[in-house]
């Protein structure tokens, strides 16, 4: 039996807690999936801007090389969410929500490079702990809901099932 089979169609009923608990379990499965293309990002944002393993060939341009790194990330992401956190939820789109999906995203991008560049430039914070609590603490949470909503909504939306 796959997930496919358990899971209500919207023209079926189903209870609030069913619901509750598919949606919590699709949470956590998203959020396993978003730590690991969290941490390749990190950590390859890392090595662009603070030298950290290779050199320092990013470090006065820490934004594109944030940017590069999310989108090493991104690519995983989708990959781990089409298969895994909404595999019952078939391509609605004509490149399978890839379109969607990284316009979403770099929308999504949006909060994280805020915080980022409030704390780089505006305040003058430069040094790696300021960086990273900044980027890839309170701008990922804030990136992390948004994407979550944004993806169930617009690139994994369930199939619509005519009620019997």
């Amino acid at each position: 039996m796959t997930a496919a089979d358990t899971t209500p169609s919207v023209g079926q009923a189903e209870t609030s807690t069913a619901r509750w608990r598919r949606i919590g379990a699709e949470v956590v499965r998203f959020f396993v999936v978003a730590q690991a293309a969290t941490w390749v990002s990190i950590l390859l944002f890392n090595v662009l801007v603070h030298g950290f393993i290779v050199g320092r060939s990013f470090v006065e341009e820490p934004m594109i090389a944030y940017v590069l790194a999310n989108c090493v990330g991104m690519v995983i992401s989708f990959h781990g969410a089409r298969g895994w956190v909404f595999p019952d939820r078939p391509p609605q789109q004509a490149d399978g929500g890839w379109t969607a999906y990284v316009v979403i995203n770099l929308a999504a991008m949006a909060l994280p490079v805020g915080c980022l560049y409030l704390t780089h430039y505006v305040l003058g914070l430069d040094n790696a702990l300021a960086d990273n609590l900044s980027a890839n603490g309170v701008g990922l949470v804030l990136a992390f809901v948004a994407r979550f909503y944004l993806f169930r909504r617009f690139v994994f939306r369930r199939p619509v099932v005519a009620a019997p």
